[in-house]
């Protein structure tokens, strides 16, 4: 069994040595070799943790047509959404980096298992790499995970075919044992657990078996009603071409809007550089416009809208799960 732990600038520490301590005790209970080396994009070099600067070595450089494991560490730093310090400003840094790139050739290989500890998971959602895939990353982040295409899973770890991850900043632990258990066995794996007087936390979670039955609660005629995409109340007059600039903590978004009516119903989209996005479920409730959409720059994510017009000024809000409420402003061009 050949692992390999990816270490980039900002990763959490117990992230990456939870994982280690796993494979190389299990290495005491077996015959069968295991390797397990930290390793980088850039290859060998001193790569500096988000944990006071604490450093590890990485050995080498990431090699994806390795067959074996390949394990992504979150990142650690502050709660503050908006510092360069935080810990989406590291995750977003190190999607600046290759590291999507090999992450994305290692998805393609069938012979290696991709597993993500906590933030991790982000990593690869922020490239746009878990698209429609089953994941989970630490409690913060699964609203910005749902926000990037992914399906959010509340488990302790979740395995979708050659993907696993696991969320919560211990996980790193419960997920080694899983890959422990799944190459090695479970007595391997109970060894392991017995040595380190720990107990795997959660179920694995997997896209397998019985669909659970959801059970409505309450009188569903308390529930919200569908606001119709029409309903204005007294309404704005939002219809037109809109320059807009959004200012988010990982940069300025230009982004020209087109919104008008059509059939009773509202229509748009937006344009950012050479692409354009057509404007999901957009809805006029009173003076306030909502809308979601999908944007790839500077990071792919879902993003829900929150503006109010007034004469040729547009005023509002940028939302994306975890991330902190941007500013928009923009202006009537025609």
């Amino acid at each position: 069994m050949h692992v390999q732990i990816v270490l980039f600038d900002g990763f959490d520490l117990l992230d990456a040595i939870a994982p280690y301590e796993v494979f190389t005790s299990a290495a005491l209970y077996t015959d069968k070799p295991i390797s397990v080396t930290f390793v980088s994009a850039e290859g060998k070099r001193t790569v500096p943790s988000g944990d006071n600067q604490v450093v590890l070595q990485a050995s080498a450089k990431l090699d994806i047509n390795q067959k074996g494991i390949i394990v992504v560490p979150g990142a650690s730093g502050t709660l503050d959404p908006t510092g360069m310090d935080s810990i989406p400003a590291k995750l977003q840094q190190a999607t600046e980096t290759d590291l999507p790139r090999f992450l994305e050739g290692a998805m393609e290989n069938p012979d290696v298992v991709l597993a993500t500890v906590c933030g991790g998971s982000l990593i690869l959602a922020m490239a746009g790499l878990l698209e429609g895939r089953h994941a989970v990353t630490h409690h913060l982040g699964m609203k910005l995970l749902g926000a990037t295409g992914a399906i959010p899973i509340q488990a302790r770890v979740v395995a979708d075919q050659n993907l696993i991850t696991a969320g919560g900043v211990t996980s790193g632990l419960d997920l080694a044992l899983y890959l422990v258990e799944s190459e090695l066995g479970p007595r391997i794996a109970h060894a392991v657990e017995q040595l380190f007087e720990y107990e795997r936390r959660g179920m694995i979670w997997k896209a397998e078996g019985d669909t659970p039955i959801v059970q409505q609660q309450g009188d569903q005629s308390e529930l919200p009603k569908e606001t119709s995409s029409t309903q204005s109340g007294d309404g704005i007059d939002f219809q037109g071409l809109w320059d807009t600039t959004i200012s988010t903590p990982v940069g300025k978004m230009n982004v020209l809007l087109d919104l008008k009516m059509e059939n009773n119903r509202i229509v748009g989209t937006a344009k950012q550089g050479e692409e354009v996005v057509t404007l999901d479920n957009p809805v006029l409730d009173g003076d306030s416009l909502t809308w979601t959409m999908k944007v790839t720059k500077p990071i792919r994510l879902t993003l829900t809208f929150i503006v109010t017009v007034k004469g040729d000024k547009m005023r509002g809000i940028v939302k994306a799960g975890m991330l902190p409420s941007s500013k928009l402003v923009g202006k009537l061009v025609s």
